[in-house]
């Protein structure tokens, strides 16, 4: 198998793993199973390797001796230092990017909030599970926010962020004891930043993450 062929099965099988990881297809704290990934996909155990190795150094997995890779455990310290951790951060790029924003970016930014808002945020069969083309979308949304950042490496470490409360995000759809009006959340974050309003952009995305904490970690409370 040549080099860029066993590459190739890498990416794929990490975006699979990935998304598996996300949507907790693969539930908190399971092992993975090297040799039936592999098989399941028709690839190299090397390439599963590979993209475990990538997983983990993005703490989307877990590798521990003796006993291969695992989904990381959930639990509300966690969630707490990650959202804490992503709101600083998301500070810094929302401020910088309503700064630096051009009209381009007003642009895809009314796109991608036109777009998440015409869509149902769970699956019309199943209420407790988040639409893909939804989740697809908000990721859209969030990132056309601070597009105009001009940090490539505040963004890398945003990306990283997004991807762990993003695990947490869906866990807390079907654990919601009462109504959310997340298209509200999203229209107020959309209009403060498309009035270059950093403050008020700043404050609503702190509430907006803070809330999907509070939901997981009331559930988690009463288990």
């Amino acid at each position: 198998m040549s080099s860029s062929t066993a590459l190739t099965q890498a990416d794929t099988i990490y975006e699979q793993l990935k998304e598996n990881i996300l949507s907790c297809k693969l539930p908190p704290g399971a092992r993975i199973q090297i040799n039936s990934v592999a098989k399941d996909a028709g690839v190299s155990l090397g390439a599963v390797r590979e993209a475990l190795s990538r997983l983990a150094a993005e703490d989307m997995a877990v590798a521990t001796a003796q006993k291969g890779f695992t989904v990381p455990e959930v639990s509300t310290d966690d969630l707490m230092d990650i959202v804490n951790t992503r709101i600083q951060i998301e500070e810094l790029c929302i401020r910088a990017s309503i700064e630096k924003g051009d009209i381009e970016w007003e642009t895809a930014l009314v796109a991608a909030f036109h777009r998440l808002q015409r869509l149902p945020e769970v699956d019309n069969e199943e209420r407790s599970m988040l639409s893909e083309k939804w989740s697809q979308a908000h990721q859209q949304f969030h990132l056309a926010i601070v597009a105009a950042c001009q940090s490539p490496s505040l963004l890398k470490i945003r990306a990283g962020l997004f991807a762990q409360t993003e695990r947490y995000r869906r866990l807390s759809v079907p654990l919601r004891k009462s109504q959310r009006d997340v298209v509200a959340e999203h229209k107020a974050i959309f209009e403060a930043t498309i009035e270059r309003d950093a403050d008020k952009a700043v404050i609503l995305t702190a509430q907006h993450l803070r809330l999907t904490a509070d939901i997981i970690i009331t559930s988690m409370s009463q288990r």
